[in-house]
């Protein structure tokens, strides 16, 4: 469970500057959060290895914030999506900018958007069902009883990489490229030396070498359903340049890996931490509680700790003087747990009535274009699980993504037993 927070011990850090990766990884971030909330729901923080920026850290603000993309732009030009961007004017060295449609602003942003859409809608999501209950029931039937495993690596990262490479109709045997590249490429803590960012650029334009085999693959044979096969086919996506091809890979694989592979892992620590919890669900195998246990889930953990935006003018933000160029932090880790929307919000709560209400998807313009598929994925996660009777226990405390951004876990040993 969360340590306590303490103040640090060096007076230039700080204490509410919670892009600090060390809180991250201790999982530490609840209670600066918890204070942020109380006292100061929009902070500047002054100091940062990112610069100075505005952390957003209750529910309604972000969502205001998130309402008003002319204002508060989500542009690769002016930054991105993450505290770790400057804009294109102040690359880095070793740095290359990737555009993204996430990272842009209508109305570039709702073409591409609306060409992959289809892709993740509800007859899309509905045919795909009954074969990612079947794998994930394989891979359930794989695992050890009683022996001590990694649950991120065979559980979440391998679920969610076979449907990455479903989605995508990449070669089968390679798969797991697809979490490498998805690890390096989400990592923001690599904006910190020349050395990582150019490991990262490198990274980034292997990744597109791959891809770009079967893009021409599917230019002479494109498949009915995978994602390059109908980018190919859409004239918002079909003349990317290179890096922009590389960027949206970069949106799609981390979108697609991290938030499911994370949420997948939280399954299992949250339900181990509130046993009664666990209980609950173990007594009541009805799909609509499976479903509200996924959001509660999702919610609870949060795998996208925060999202950037950058004042296009200057602007009041509920009495605060924005100007135009700052950062904005908005953070919905802290947003899910605002006690005035999710009482108990540190606690997980698989019948809570409004666990839907989660902001780890966004809001929006930008709500994440693969929420369905997580939330189809994780259900049937649950559901397997509940099917076999299996219950996780954690045997010894996770080891957790040292970031700001993606929030998860890098390693999990657990143990399973029947019940």
């Amino acid at each position: 469970m969360a340590t306590a927070f303490k103040e640090e011990a060096n007076p230039a850090v700080d204490p509410f500057d919670v892009s600090r990766a060390e809180i991250w990884a201790e999982d530490r971030w609840q209670e600066p959060f918890r204070q942020l909330r109380a006292n100061h729901p929009i902070h500047k923080c002054e100091t940062s290895k990112f610069g100075p920026y505005w952390s957003v850290s209750t529910y309604k603000p972000i969502q205001h914030v998130e309402a008003l993309p002319k204002i508060f732009s989500s542009s690769w030009e002016v930054g991105g999506i993450t505290v770790a961007g400057d804009g294109i004017d102040n690359l880095q060295e070793g740095e290359e900018a990737f555009p993204m449609f996430i990272a842009m602003d209508p109305p570039q942003h709702t073409a591409q958007r609306r060409t992959v859409a289809p892709a993740f809608g509800p007859s899309e999501i509905e045919r795909m069902t009954q074969d990612t209950r079947e794998r994930t029931g394989e891979v359930l039937d794989s695992l050890p009883i009683g022996t001590p495993f990694d649950w991120v690596d065979a559980v979440s990262m391998e679920l969610t990489t076979q449907m990455l490479a479903i989605f995508f109709d990449f070669p089968w045997e390679e798969r797991r490229n697809l979490t490498r590249w998805s690890d390096i490429l989400g990592d923001i803590e690599r904006f910190d030396t020349p050395e990582s960012r150019i490991e990262r650029r490198q990274t980034a334009w292997e990744m597109g070498g791959a891809f770009m085999q079967l893009w021409q693959k599917k230019a002479q044979e494109p498949g009915a359903h995978d994602l390059i096969s109908i980018m190919l086919q859409s004239d918002a996506m079909k003349h990317m340049s290179q890096q922009e091809f590389i960027g949206n890979l970069i949106l799609l694989i981390v979108g697609g890996n991290d938030t499911t592979r994370n949420s997948m892992s939280a399954y299992a620590y949250g339900l181990h931490s509130f046993p009664e919890q666990r209980t609950i669900l173990e007594q009541n195998h009805s799909h609509e509680l499976a479903v509200n246990a996924m959001h509660e889930l999702i919610r609870w953990q949060t795998p996208l700790a925060h999202m950037r935006r950058t004042a296009t003018e200057d602007t009041e933000l509920f009495g605060h003087q924005i100007k135009k160029r700052d950062k904005l932090a908005l953070w919905y880790a802290s947003g899910n747990r605002d006690e005035t929307i999710f009482p108990d919000g540190d606690s997980v709560i698989v019948e809570r009535e409004n666990a839907r209400r989660h902001l780890a998807f966004g809001y929006g313009i930008h709500r994440c274009v693969g929420a369905r598929a997580a939330e189809m994925q994780l259900t049937a996660l649950i559901g397997e699980m509940q099917k076999r009777r299996l219950r996780v226990h954690v045997v010894e405390e996770p080891v957790r993504v040292p970031a700001s951004f993606v929030h998860g876990y890098k390693k999990m040993m657990v143990q399973l037993e029947r019940y």
